[in-house]
């Protein structure tokens, strides 16, 4: 009986066989990245190829081993360098590194320096001129960077698309001018607690971006209805999430300015806006009514059960809401709505803290509501563990029922939905 041919003896060899560009479509194939770092430990044939091919990268190093990690993968996009809040007191990431990056990464599409509290604007200007092609950057928590290293940035990077700057709170209107002049293709910005932003910024933002589909001024108590309304109608279908927690000058105009003209809007977020009524909560509903499918409203006091039961009968795919906190919720709404016979797909429903909630409304919301996977009811008087139990009530499987707690605490929710 003969032995199975050995290789060398008429086997094929298979780098002998396949080209580059047919590894490369074998690679391709892959899916998970454990599965591509397996490719890339056959041979430094194969390691080669995979390393041309990576476009992500995410790394903690220093400006050394930043030069040979791209000299290892020429091809990378996305450049993760963020720091976790917990670690961002260390040093980290400074501006030397930056160095590296704009001179080494200019392909560079996407770059996230979240919490890299150790950069400053020399670093950042570096950014603007070695980094053309970039479309995303995220310096959220960098406090030490102000409008002069982000305008450099802007002028070089024309490119952006999407900019998060959240708790850099040197920022002014000056940096929002600067991006309406140069970023005509924003999409995305991100700029809660950016504190000195006022109307004027918001409106040159409008007058330049004409694109924005996600805007985030939470905490920027500057602006008012006048800045919004004018973004309102220039972004007007673009628009899908508007994020306004807490900004206190904001009341029914901005409501009603969205109604008008963002009749694509998914995401609103008017928790402390505490000008905010029922009669422009009504026209959102109407308006929205095809695209809504998030809504914080918590701490608004002017909101009765006449908008919760405006929200929950007209916008059909509305998945969450947060209604926390508004004293004059009682839970009629969801009484009406269960005496109609209307089944609602809210999976999220937050009435923690409404003093008025009684059991039976709660009874009416898990009937009408059977998609229910978050329930929160903390702080609510009439609305106990104990109080539910003598009623006999039957929580949806799967939901989880919030009694306990401070409204202080950490919410679940709130990263996914708000």
């Amino acid at each position: 009986m003969s032995a199975p041919p050995s290789g060398g003896c008429g086997a094929a060899v298979i780098n002998e066989v396949l080209t580059d560009d047919e590894l490369r479509a074998v690679l391709t194939r892959l899916g998970p990245e454990a599965e591509r770092d397996a490719f890339g430990l056959v041979c430094r044939r194969w390691l080669q190829i995979q390393s041309s091919e990576r476009r992500r990268l995410r790394v903690r190093a220093g400006p050394d081993m930043l030069r040979r990690l791209a000299a290892r993968f020429p091809g990378v996009l996305e450049l993760d360098l963020s720091q976790s809040v917990a670690r961002s007191f260390f040093p980290g990431v400074n501006d030397d590194d930056l160095d590296v990056v704009a001179g080494a990464f200019r392909n560079l599409h996407v770059l996230d320096l979240q919490y890299c509290k150790g950069i400053t604007d020399v670093g950042v200007a570096k950014l603007g001129d070695g980094l053309p092609s970039l479309q995303s950057l995220d310096v959220s928590g960098c406090s030490k960077l102000s409008d002069k290293g982000l305008k450099a940035v802007v002028l070089g990077c024309q490119k952006l698309r999407q900019l998060h700057i959240t708790g850099c709170r040197l920022i002014t209107d000056n940096l929002l001018l600067a991006l309406s002049k140069s970023c005509l293709q924003l999409e995305e910005l991100e700029a809660a607690s950016c504190s000195s932003i006022t109307d004027a910024g918001i409106s040159a933002l409008a007058d330049g971006c004409h694109h924005i589909k996600s805007l985030d001024i939470s905490n920027c108590n500057k602006v008012s209805d006048s800045g919004l309304c004018k973004i309102a109608e220039i972004s007007s279908s673009c628009l899908v999430s508007l994020k306004l927690l807490y900004c206190s000058k904001v009341g029914d105009q901005s409501i009603y300015a969205l109604a008008k003209f963002c009749h694509n809007l998914e995401t609103l977020v008017i928790g402390g806006c505490l000008n905010v009524s029922d009669a422009s909560i009504e026209a959102l509903a109407l308006a929205c009514s095809s695209s809504l499918r998030c809504l914080r409203m918590d701490w608004c006091s002017k909101v009765t059960d006449v908008s919760l039961r405006s929200l929950l009968s007209k916008c059909k795919l509305l998945v969450a809401i947060d209604v926390g906190c508004c004293d004059q919720i009682t839970g009629a709404a969801f009484q009406d709505i269960e005496r109609n016979g209307f089944q609602s797909q809210l999976r999220i429903l937050k009435v923690g803290c409404c003093g008025s909630l009684t059991v039976a409304g709660v009874s009416s919301a898990i009937k009408s509501c059977k998609a229910l996977e978050y329930l929160d009811v903390r702080s609510c008087p009439q609305v106990t563990r104990d109080s539910c139990e003598q009623a006999g009530l039957q929580f949806p499987g799967g939901c989880k029922v919030n009694f306990d707690g401070r409204l202080a605490e950490p919410d679940p929710s709130s990263g996914r939905w708000f």
